[in-house]
């Protein structure tokens, strides 16, 4: 099983579709898999579905002859210079010289797609694509068209004619359990760690069933009455010796049982993933940290499948939120550029929108705001130019969701989440809501802009001016120095929780006053509800980080997610409380065993590591320019690799020494230091009381000594 993971150039062949439909058939087909006790559980949010019809085109101006071989997922009818080529021929003979060839291409239980493959004539990402041709064909017999929205073909890593889009699978490779103990009347299988993929039996034979109780841990798995997940297979004799059953589940634990007159001689499993190559690296004085940042990665590896995905064992599912800060990890980690433009496409769906991402507001939020760094962190233009019109259309839902005050407010339908939260205030005019549409506005207007839609990018632009000055006239305390939570018929709340003024450190919106009111009122405020979720421990220290405060932040890093560590993790949660006990752990939703042991939004550490403590974070588009800033935060040393798109940042920092060397753009490392630091390449400069600068250059290796502050 699996498929072979090979980049794509514009020059060679691949398959092509309709930008965004792909995504759309495959997430629609993934998310579907969830089930609870063999009871299927679909998504609760609505379904779109690949346009049925598609026409494919190109024009070519070849210097000699081309035999050209023709591949479909589909039935279609082709043109050449606008005349129709009878039949579905499996190849073609194209004269020398310019020429205009269409595909119209139709399949209703799939996608439509092409694979053309010529010495010429090649399907691949200069072709274009419509699901509306407009086409007639006139008196003389010869197609006429206009008015035709055209767009850049969708296509990934299809690169064969036997590679099918509508047969993709993840990878896998065989794991063998690392222990199996007898139980009752079956046995208890142990993968070692947290893991996804298909049960597989050796040596089965017999007539009868077999049941399987999945459980990421052994309490779970020993529970056939309240695990979540679970397997009841029957066989009739005639099954092979080495039988895969044909789901995938995640699990650590197996309990197994079988009917007498079932044998078998033993458990193994094919792990099922997404081929990823780690580029990001993290190394410290600390092994704590180390293996937090090695559980980390496992973590986010496990949740990175054919789309950023929350949790393996239960949902299974695209939630915006939870991929958020999956493609923030993923710039540290794998930079998949890939991966993140599926999950944002998938999350999109297609025209018309009648309701917001994954039904939640915010959820459609994060959304933009996730545009807006994947442009900053890959530089990438053409997703924004074929994709805007999507974002258009969602911006004006959701601007169209306002109350009269230009404030989001939710209405019937609309889910504010923000934080699982006990008592969490979510009704009327919230300042988290109100602040993460500024940044989508302001998401929007820099993709208006590089679409070329000016008009556009005037309007948002001045739209998110406009609303970041209600939101602080509207919810800035000005006696207190705190931002509001929450304000109810033009009346605002005496709630202050840590959510809108997190974000607006890291968005920058605060001044240096502001930022040290809200450091020490609020996020350093035991008074203040705490948070509980990894999901939002992400931003609070993420807020922590952008204020300087480094070494607090890895003491609680050790103190959350060492204490899941403490408790036998091998992957990280969607919620941790360090005042459970025993099997309260395991426990969320009402259910004893409800809770996800491994979710992305646990991985936040790989991020935090990469761009606070290495210090490493794009400062224009693509990595064009950046910044290295280390702060070992208490840390004796540290060292790692921070990927770029085409590169990678490689960092060694001690009290005494720094050493770098990037493969791309222009960067500038910043130092803390007693003294002038001394370097063997380049010039420093100071910046201001105790801080210097060095310009790095591509390819070239720098060695700093200096003295720590």
């Amino acid at each position: 099983m699996g498929k072979t993971f090979l980049p794509n150039t514009s020059t060679a062949s691949t398959w092509i579709w309709y930008p965004g439909d792909f995504e759309v058939w495959l997430s629609n087909k993934m998310q579907v898999r969830r089930t609870e006790r063999e009871a299927v559980f679909p998504p609760l949010w609505k379904y779109y579905s690949p346009d049925p019809l598609v026409t494919f085109q190109t024009e070519v101006d070849i210097p000699e002859q081309d035999e050209v071989k023709i591949y479909s997922e589909g039935t279609f009818q082709l043109l050449v210079d606008g005349v129709q080529i009878y039949g579905l021929p499996k190849s073609i003979t194209i004269p020398a010289g310019k020429h205009k060839i269409s595909f119209k291409v139709y399949n209703q239980e799939v996608l439509p797609a092409i694979y053309i493959e010529g010495k010429y004539v090649k399907s691949n990402a200069n072709w274009m694509v419509t699901n509306e041709d407009k086409l007639w064909i006139d008196e003389t017999g010869k197609a006429q068209q206009s008015g035709t929205p055209w767009v850049p073909v969708g296509s990934w890593n299809f690169n064969s004619p036997k590679d099918k889009p509508s047969e993709f699978r993840l990878a896998t490779e065989p794991w063998n359990a690392k222990k199996t103990e007898k139980i009752a009347n079956g046995e208890l299988i142990d993968f070692g760690k947290e893991t996804f993929g298909y049960i597989r039996i050796h040596g089965l034979k017999g007539k009868g069933k077999l049941a399987l109780y999945y459980g990421e841990s052994r309490e779970e798995a020993l529970d056939s009455a309240k695990c979540e997940t679970l397997d009841y297979l029957s066989f009739d004799g005639k099954q092979p010796e080495v039988y895969t059953h044909d789901q995938s589940k995640a699990f650590r634990f197996v309990q197994v049982q079988a009917d007498a007159s079932v044998e078998y001689d033993s458990i193994s499993m094919l792990y099922e993933y997404l081929p990823l190559e780690y580029r990001g690296a993290f190394k410290s004085s600390d092994e704590l940290l180390n293996d937090i940042w090695d559980v980390s990665a496992y973590t986010m590896h496990l949740t990175s499948r054919e789309f950023f995905i929350d949790g393996i064992k239960r949902d299974r599912w695209i939630w915006s939120g939870d991929a958020y800060q999956s493609y923030l990890m993923n710039y540290y980690l794998f930079f998949d550029s890939p991966s993140v433009e599926r999950t944002l496409l998938a999350l999109r769906g297609k025209e018309p929108v009648t309701a917001h991402v994954n039904t939640i507001m915010d959820y459609s939020l994060y959304w933009f705001v996730g545009i807006y760094d994947y442009y900053l962190y890959t530089g990438d233009t053409k997703f924004i130019e074929t994709f805007y019109p999507r974002m258009k259309t969602l911006m004006e839902y959701c601007l169209g969701r306002r109350n009269q005050n230009g404030f989001l407010e939710p209405l019937e339908g609309d889910w504010v989440f923000i934080d699982w939260a006990d008592g969490l205030a979510k009704t009327g005019e919230v300042s988290f809501e109100q602040m993460l549409l500024v940044r989508s506005l302001e998401a929007v207007a820099v993709s208006a802009e590089i679409a070329g839609e000016l008009e556009d990018h005037e309007q948002y632009q001045k739209l998110a001016n406009d609303l970041k000055t209600k939101l602080f006239d509207a919810f800035w305390d000005k006696e207190e120095g705190v931002m509001k939570h929450q304000r109810i018929d033009g009346s605002v709340q005496d709630i202050v929780t840590r959510y809108a003024n997190m974000f607006g450190i890291f968005f920058n919106y605060f001044d240096e006053a502001q930022k040290q009111s809200v450091k020490n009122k609020v996020l350093l405020n035991d008074d203040i509800q705490k948070i509980t979720t990894p999901y939002m421990r992400f931003f609070e220290l993420e807020s922590l980080c952008a204020l300087g405060e480094q070494e607090f932040v890895l003491n609680e890093i050790r103190d959350y997610w060492g204490g899941m560590l403490e408790l036998g993790a091998t992957s990280f949660w969607e919620l941790y409380n360090p005042n459970d006990k025993g099997e309260e752990h395991l426990e969320m939703y009402g259910r004893p065993y409800g809770k996800s042991l491994c979710h992305a939004w646990g991985a936040s550490p790989i991020y935090l590591f990469g761009k606070y403590y290495l210090g490493v974070q794009p400062s224009s588009a693509g990595y064009k320019t950046y910044e290295i800033k280390p702060n070992l935060g208490g840390l004796k040393w540290m060292e790692g690799k921070v990927p770029t798109p085409n590169g990678v940042v490689d960092l060694y920092c001690s009290t005494k020494e720094i050493k770098v060397k990037a493969s791309e753009g222009e960067g500038i490392l910043i130092i803390a230091s007693k003294t002038k630091p001394l370097t063997d390449s380049g010039i420093i400069t100071a910046l201001g009381k105790d801080t210097y600068q060095l310009k790095i250059q591509p390819n070239v290796a720098y060695q700093i000594t200096y003295k720590a502050l």
